[in-house]
């Protein structure tokens, strides 16, 4: 295929998403969604404050003076969070690194854009439940209603495999086995698999929610809306505000801050860590690429720390040098010669 050298990069703008996200790093479906938008969100930028409309882009527009003002102009216009302007940060850098060794031509223009710096953000304490908030969120669905039962299902999963909201939302019956051992595979970023254990109770209610709810058709998604749609992460956030709303007015001393769908995932990790499982299994069991990750619920949990300042406090006491009868007799002597 001859290009033309003008059009370099819409050119490679367009092996980026048709090629290279999809089939040479197999970046989930979200991924590609997010740099898509982030990549839309400049264009129209670069049309409305430049006068250049994307068919005329060239490697020699994007300096880091612009691409600063997009980010501002996201925060200040779109009322964007820190979060969001560093993801679309990402996706321009992502990008721009994928060109870098492609085309010589804008090799100098990529080193200037990987130069913007992202924005340092307060960093936030993780949120978690305890197991009692969790076991009172669990109680509070009606089983004897479909649709509460489904609501039971989508909470049970979320918390006993410790998924990523949209982990749950693409399961289909195929992938939940029921043995001695229920597993359920998950498809997680990356396209990587790891198959999860969940116990008895947990299997007892999504199989229950499969029969009752005739979600048997291995192809078709798990969980479903009342127009039998695949749920939304909106939808899996709507039934979990409403039962934690039901919960906070039975306990008012619970659930002070605000509970989003990876409270879950959070909470049985931290669950699993109280409990003495290794930070290894952990990994896994999350799908964490690394450990350094996990360790980050060590380092938040506060009964951990506690366990290790006592354990450690106690080897650094100062032995006593001399013995109780060796005190007794030293004071003896210094009533009687002093």
């Amino acid at each position: 295929m001859v290009r033309v050298q003008n059009n370099s990069f819409a050119y490679y703008l367009t092996k980026y998403f048709s090629e290279y996200l999809p089939n040479q790093i197999a970046a989930s479906g979200n991924t590609v969604r997010s740099y898509r938008d982030a990549f839309v969100q400049l264009m129209d930028f670069y049309k409305q404050e430049y006068h250049i409309p994307p068919e005329r882009l060239t490697y020699s527009d994007f300096t880091a003076e612009r691409i600063e003002a997009f980010l501002r102009s996201l925060e200040e216009k779109r009322g964007i969070g820190i979060s969001t302007r560093n993801q679309r940060l990402a996706a321009i850098h992502s990008f721009f690194r994928y060109i870098q060794y492609r085309d010589p031509a804008g090799f100098e223009q990529c080193a200037v854009v990987l130069s913007v710096p992202f924005k340092k953000a307060e960093t936030k304490p993780m949120n978690y439940m305890t197991l009692e908030e969790i076991r009172l969120l669990l109680s509070l669905p009606e089983t004897g209603n479909d649709n509460q039962l489904r609501d039971l299902a989508v909470m049970t999963m979320l918390y006993e495999s410790g998924a990523r909201v949209q982990e749950v939302i693409d399961l289909t019956p195929a992938n939940v086995r029921f043995s001695s051992t229920a597993i359920v595979e998950l498809h997680g970023k990356g396209n990587k698999t790891r198959l999860v254990p969940i116990n008895a109770d947990a299997a007892s209610i999504v199989r229950n929610y499969i029969r009752r709810c005739k979600r048997t058709d291995i192809s078709e998604p798990l969980f479903v809306n009342r127009k039998g749609e695949k749920l939304t992460r909106a939808g899996i956030q709507y039934i979990i505000d409403k039962y934690v709303s039901m919960a906070r007015e039975q306990r008012p001393d619970l659930f002070k801050n605000k509970i989003s769908n990876h409270c879950f995932r959070h909470s049985k990790a931290m669950h699993l860590l109280e409990a003495g499982i290794n930070l290894i299994y952990i990994r896994d069991f999350l799908g964490h690429t690394s450990v350094v990750t996990t360790e980050i619920y060590a380092k938040t949990n506060p009964k951990i720390k506690e366990d290790q300042l006592k354990k450690h406090s106690a080897s650094v006491t100062t032995p006593d040098k001399y013995s109780r009868k060796e005190k007794e007799d030293l004071i003896d002597w210094l009533k009687n010669n002093l």
